[in-house]
């Protein structure tokens, strides 16, 4: 009894695991370098698959419930074994638990900017980050390509493993799906889904995953990107350009303030108003002769030569400002002593300018 005792407790009965880690994505069953038994009961849980090995080579997987290994349950490792009588005998092979349950709230991120090709901007460097759930659903592929040999394979050692070939798929993906980057940075659900399928493609194929969804949390862009970004709303935000600036003059005469940048908006202003005077005469003359007889009768022709009080008057601006013109060269004119004459075609010309 002594021997038998012995040696019934050197062959492996059931074969059972229980996983109360909660981060275990696969798991090497202990044998203690037992055999098992012909006949041998393999539990496996929902949420589990089992995988055997056969030196080093794929056995068959079994799905959740209670299996009897014997002949007729286990043909791939029958064969692999090369038993000629099937499984009369203890037998030898490795046990692999995998966890196919859903893992959520993983993260990820880009540590080096992800070169785009952007339509607007050109080539941009952005970076992202987010979180995504998945599961295994090729355990032969997965312990192949990912968790390899490892005993105990947990989340913490996949994020390590897998961060670098995620960002690589959602590099090739935000490049196929061509979203620009104004399009990434305001819709970040939307571009997620777009990109799921896209990443699980090259996923499943190369790593036994599946992406049950990846969520975009955040893109940035560099400050010089961000800096042409605010340009852009800016401009569409000032609309009408000759508007824009006719409220600048009027802000700017309600402060009273002047300088530099006082001066251009009423000069301006003063340009745009005199355009349009004549535009409108222009116009009144050719759908009404008369009226520009008439008003030529009642109101004096403007001399060759005008005066900087003049030109003020006509622009709507202050002397001050028109003797700066003159000064600047902007406006052309011939001082004589101390005072200023303007041909009225060099007025003329600058307005049109």
């Amino acid at each position: 009894m002594g021997i038998l005792n012995f040696i019934k407790g050197e062959l492996i009965e059931i074969i059972d695991w229980t996983d109360d880690s909660r981060d275990t994505l696969s798991f090497r069953w202990p044998d203690n370098d037992q055999e098992i038994k012909n006949g041998a009961q393999l539990i496996v849980r929902e949420s589990q698959v089992a995988q055997f090995l056969y030196l080093g080579q794929f056995g068959d997987t079994f799905g959740p419930g209670k299996h009897t290994l014997v002949t007729d349950n286990i043909p791939v490792l029958t064969t692999l074994k090369g038993w000629k009588y099937g499984l009369n005998s203890p037998f030898k092979a490795d046990v692999y638990y995998v966890n196919t349950r859903l893992f959520t709230g993983n993260k990820w991120g880009t540590s080096n900017p992800v070169m785009m090709r952007d339509n607007d901007f050109g080539i941009v460097r952005a970076r992202a980050f987010g979180t995504y759930d998945f599961r295994v659903v090729e355990p032969k592929l997965f312990l192949k390509e990912v968790a390899g040999s490892d005993h105990h394979f947990r989340l913490d050692e996949f994020a390590d493993t897998m961060r670098s070939r995620i960002v690589s798929l959602f590099s090739e993906a935000l490049a196929q799906a061509k979203i620009p980057v104004l399009d990434v940075a305001s819709r970040y659900s939307e571009v997620g889904e777009a990109l799921l399928p896209l990443i699980n493609t090259a996923l499943t194929a190369k790593y036994g995953l599946e992406m049950t969804s990846f969520i975009l949390e955040n893109v940035s862009v560099p400050p010089e990107v961000e800096a042409a970004i605010d340009k852009r709303s800016s401009m569409a935000a000032v609309g009408n350009l000759n508007d824009y600036v006719k409220f600048q003059m009027a802000q700017g005469m309600e402060k009273g303030g002047g300088g530099a940048g006082g001066f251009a908006a009423e000069m301006a202003v003063g340009m745009s108003m005199a355009q349009q005077m004549m535009q409108q005469g222009a116009l009144t003359s050719q759908t009404n002769p008369g009226a520009q007889a008439s008003n030529t009768a009642a109101a004096p022709s403007m001399p060759d030569l005008l005066t900087p009080t003049d030109v003020a008057k006509a622009l709507s601006v202050t002397e001050a400002d028109v003797l700066a013109s003159l000064e600047a060269g902007d406006l052309k004119g011939k001082k004589i002593g101390s005072a200023w004459r303007i041909p009225r075609a060099a007025l003329e010309e600058f307005l049109k300018h």
